[in-house]
């Protein structure tokens, strides 16, 4: 599989809503609103890119090397 720029960022970004949800789970703390606002424009803009990036990476499950 060819590693493209797109991939990298729709990976890193998933992995930090992952660690996001993880922190919402264990500590009820989240980061996003934390650093943002809460459901501010700005961290409803980051929800939104991290749930694209998510779908997104679904299509790595079609992918063949």
């Amino acid at each position: 599989m060819k590693n493209t720029a797109l991939d990298a960022t729709a990976l890193t970004l998933s992995i930090i809503g992952a660690v996001n949800w993880g922190l919402i789970g264990l500590f009820k703390f989240d980061l996003v609103a934390f650093l943002f606002g809460s459901m501010t424009l700005l961290s409803r803009i980051i929800y939104t890119i991290v749930g694209i990036c998510g779908i997104y990476l679904i299509s790595f499950y079609a992918k063949k090397e």
